[in-house]
């Protein structure tokens, strides 16, 4: 029986998905085998020495230590593109706030008072301040062509509008799925010097803290509508407020609001919509939960963050699955380690990802508790952990 530990209300979303009768889940608990959470910040917090994983019902973990994480050999999982779709939806609609000038407009007539002939003097006297622009034939410029960045060039594609994407980490999956009439650009600078309207579909991490600063805004068209669904981070409050108070932005469209945004004309602020519907958060939940359920029971690993994609169909009598630094050697010595114990290997995979490397062994018999501690002793292992054949299925 599998011990999970549930955070922040993701327990109901998930328990559907993980097999009946091998898994527990509980809200506390002193030693469980993963940790399940979607807002919950866990940076700071303890992490048992029982952990073998933690997973994240969406995309983003900054919630999550992911470097003391690897560290310790355990894999950190998200969903990405579970939430792809909602999130799309949500950021043509922040599109289309912006360009009608909806939000302000909607605040006009909601505070409008007296009957209705002199509701409609007001409006028609009113009005004229939050003209707006069609789309049909304006530029988009998505920094990003991820999962959620690419539908939202297809979207806008749909729209009659121009589409301009960067993202020097697409792969060909990725841009087999974008409209052939997507436009990519070489820079982010053309990108941001072509658009009338710039989305910002990135994660927020060490090189894209206030990605978006004063030299980049300055690039922009003056009247420019900036979108940020990613992170609060990846711009620069400050730039960014003096871009609007200026009148270079002509909106601003975030999911994060401060206290500096909210207080900005320009700016429109949502709170933390964007995977906010019942078919994201059960996509987020089926997702992690199925790379949860594949780890466990068969040590494979799918949607980390953190460490190498492995998967291996399983053989022989039981499996070894060992999370090391990504140093030269260390298959040799785990073979030799084995070899000692007499084990024969009826499957290998070592892949590596950056810093760590991930391996699973097939072995033709169980592993001693001395040659396990033998593995573990060696410079750069990290984890190891026997995933015995009973775990779950082939």
């Amino acid at each position: 029986m599998f011990q999970i530990l549930a955070r922040d209300g993701v327990a109901a979303d998930i328990l559907p998905w993980l097999p009946q009768g091998r898994y527990h889940i509980e809200k506390e608990s002193a030693r469980p085998d993963a940790i399940l959470l979607r807002s919950f910040d866990l940076r700071g917090a303890p992490i048992p020495n029982s952990v073998l994983a933690i997973g994240r019902a969406g995309s983003g973990v900054n919630n999550i230590p992911v470097e003391e994480c690897s560290r310790r050999g355990i894999p950190v999982f998200n969903a990405p593109g579970a939430n792809a779709n909602a999130v799309k939806e949500l950021t043509i609609a922040a599109i289309l706030l912006a360009s009608r000038n909806i939000v302000a407009a909607w605040d006009f007539a909601r505070n409008l008072e007296g009957d209705d002939a002199g509701l409609a003097k007001q409006v028609e006297s009113g009005k004229a301040q939050f003209d707006g622009f069609e789309l049909t034939g304006k530029k988009l410029g998505i920094l990003g062509l991820g999962a959620i960045g690419g539908l939202v060039a297809n979207a806008a594609i749909a729209l009659g509008m121009r589409v301009y994407g960067f993202d020097p980490s697409l792969g060909v999956d990725r841009a087999w799925k974008l409209s052939p009439d997507v436009i990519g650009v070489m820079s982010l600078d053309d990108l941001l010097a072509r658009a009338d309207i710039v989305t910002l579909h990135i994660p927020l991490d060490e090189h894209n803290v206030h990605f978006i600063d004063a030299s980049r805004l300055a690039l922009m068209n003056r009247g420019a509508i900036l979108i940020n669904f990613s992170r609060a981070g990846v711009i620069d409050e400050a730039a960014l407020c003096a871009a609007l108070d200026s009148g270079a932005l002509r909106a601003y469209v975030t999911d994060f609001p401060t206290r500096a945004i909210l207080d900005r004309p320009r700016a429109i602020a949502l709170p933390h919509l964007g995977a906010a519907t019942a078919e994201a958060e059960a996509n987020c939940a089926a997702s992690v939960a199925d790379s949860i359920v594949d780890f466990l029971e068969n040590g494979e690993i799918r949607n980390s963050v953190n460490f190498p994609r492995v998967t291996l169909p399983r053989a022989g009598r039981s499996r070894l699955a060992i999370a090391n630094r990504n140093t030269p050697g260390m298959v040799s010595q785990i073979s030799s380690a084995l070899a000692v114990a007499s084990l024969n290997i009826e499957n290998l995979l070592n892949k590596s990802r950056d810093e760590y490397a991930y391996t699973l062994v097939d072995l033709d018999a169980e592993t001693p508790t001395g040659t396990l501690d033998a593995i573990r002793r060696l410079d750069g292992v990290l984890s190891v952990r026997v995933v015995p054949k009973s775990a779950g299925a082939d």
